[in-house]
């Protein structure tokens, strides 16, 4: 089955003049030469932005320690599988349109399971009106006559079940989070990646060395904050989606065994280990898993200084 389409990111950042302090300016050597110098021996910055070299600057404390949240592993850009960088927010984004397919593909699984019910049901009220041995006579004779009306109510409980899997599954599965959706999610990246486009931009001002070095510096450093801003909030936000995403489907599956529950009690142990485990859906032990594997770097960026 197919992905949803993605969107395109950040761009590439692979510019050569981002991905060291010590990229050629336009003034002196000399004067170049010292601040490269002065700026390296604390600093380093990738992809223009400006992160502190971890063996010259004291650990960084976690914006929150005490999760395994979004805003604290995701600063550093990576390559991906074909050698393009990706930066750390494409990340998270692309896990929230992961998300959204893998719900169109338990809606469209829900359905399979109602096209069986369904057929289950027909099977059965068929069944239930076969003339088999309808001359039966006596306490016999009755004892047959209500195991064939038998197949007729249970084909009827059958019909509910596929009509409630289709309401109170199936349905919100699919309506869930709408079209709209994947716009939202391109906005938070054209967002993000406006404000990287212009830390590049400030980046490169920067590396001219002119007369106005520092005011330059100070625009840099207020493109990066600003960008560091919205990158917290924004990652925070796409956490509380993907909590939200997590525990909408976990109750939405519940309701399932539940409605298999009364559709079939001689049939409850094969639903205990599914609701066992349903009780111990956690997303934020799934966030924690997820982020011990996609991490791309939990080094916060710095200012930039002379």
């Amino acid at each position: 089955m197919e992905m949803e389409e993605s969107f395109d990111a950040e761009g590439s950042f692979d510019d050569a003049s981002c991905l060291s302090p010590q990229s050629p300016g336009s003034t002196s050597p000399a004067r170049r030469q010292n601040k490269e110098k002065e700026i390296k021996e604390t600093k380093i910055t990738i992809n223009c932005v400006t992160f502190p070299v971890p063996t010259s600057a004291p650990e960084q404390q976690l914006l929150k320690p005490s999760e395994w949240s979004y805003c604290d592993y995701f600063w550093a850009d990576k390559r991906d599988p074909q050698g393009a960088t990706v930066s750390g927010f494409e990340v998270l984004l692309q896990k929230q349109l992961k998300g959204k397919q893998m719900q169109k593909e338990m809606a469209e699984f829900i359905r399979e399971r109602i096209k069986i019910e369904e057929e289950y049901a027909k099977n059965l009220s068929k069944l239930s009106m076969f003339p088999m041995a309808a001359q039966e006579e006596g306490t016999l004779g009755e004892a047959w006559a209500q195991l064939k009306k038998s197949l007729a109510d249970e084909a009827e409980v059958h019909l509910k079940f596929s009509s409630k899997l289709q309401s109170e599954v199936e349905k919100p599965l699919l309506t869930f989070r709408g079209d709209n959706f994947k716009k939202d999610m391109k906005k938070y990246d054209h967002h993000i990646a406006d404000l990287r486009k212009q830390l590049v931009s400030r980046y490169a001002a920067v590396e001219k060395l002119g007369d106005d070095l520092m005011r330059c510096v100070d625009l840099y450093n207020q493109a990066q904050s600003k960008w560091f801003e919205e990158m917290v909030t924004t990652s925070l936000e796409l956490e509380r989606l993907e909590v939200e995403r997590v525990e909408t489907i976990q109750q939405l599956l519940r309701q399932y065994t539940t409605l298999r529950h009364e559709t079939d009690m001689f049939n409850q142990s094969t639903m205990e280990p599914v609701d066992q485990l349903l009780q111990s859906v956690d997303p934020a032990k799934d966030r924690e898993l997820w982020v011990k594997e996609h991490k791309t770097g939990d080094l916060r960026p710095v200012d930039m200084d002379i």
